[in-house]
């Protein structure tokens, strides 16, 4: 017996090799599969990420128009549906046609240079797209600031780390209320002084025309 089991010694030490080099790398795949099933859980059973929470209630009824979107857009591309908000109250108010006399189209003001050639510019998911791209660039090139980021939205990369007084006006007049704006949002507040200001600064002549194109006009 004993003779037997050393003839069978090789054996059994080139299978115990082998479960040693493949086990690893059996579990290593079994894992990658069971998590990339759990991170589909939620297209599978229905579930979409992008309807979870809200966004502020004061918001007017052209950027409200758009809250499935904006929340699906936000899980999209990572960023804070009230923070999308904001940017499309202040540039379009829900307008997805507007364009700017610089050349700004959609319902986020997308300068024609970050479009690839051929894309719809006015098309909402490719109009966000490149907003978003570029949104995140900034908030990337300022650590993470939604102030500067706003800025940076409107202005250019050139403004983070620049003092305030030396930003365009424009920048200046965007970075107050779009500051304001956001921190109402997000300390949940039921109205916001700052987004009336933008309104009667002639915001609310914006928000006629994107209520005419969304057939909200009463």
């Amino acid at each position: 017996m004993k003779r037997f089991f050393l003839r069978l010694l090789p054996a059994w030490l080139a299978l115990a090799a082998i479960i040693m080099f493949v086990l690893p790398t059996a579990l290593a795949t079994t894992l990658s599969a069971t998590g990339r099933l759990l991170n589909r859980l939620p297209a599978l059973t229905g579930v979409d990420r992008g309807t979870v929470g809200a966004i502020a209630p004061f918001f007017t009824q052209e950027v409200q128009y758009w809250q499935a979107d904006i929340r699906r857009w936000a899980v999209q591309y990572d960023l804070d549906a009230n923070l999308l908000a904001t940017i499309m109250q202040i540039e379009s108010c829900g307008d997805s046609t507007v364009s700017s006399p610089a050349g700004a189209q959609g319902l986020f003001q997308v300068m024609p240079f970050h479009f690839a050639t051929g894309e719809n510019q006015l098309d909402p998911d490719t109009n966000i797209m490149r907003g978003a791209n570029h949104l995140n660039l900034c908030l990337e090139y300022a650590e993470g600031d939604a102030g500067e980021a706003l800025a940076c939205y409107n202005a250019g990369f050139v403004v983070i780390g620049d003092l305030i007084e030396n930003w365009p006006d424009e920048t200046q007049r965007y970075y107050n209320w779009g500051t304001r704006i956001y921190a109402d949002a997000q300390s949940d507040a039921a109205t916001s002084a700052a987004l009336q200001e933008w309104l009667d600064a002639g915001g609310v002549n914006l928000c006629s025309r994107a209520a005419l194109s969304l057939g909200l006009a009463g």
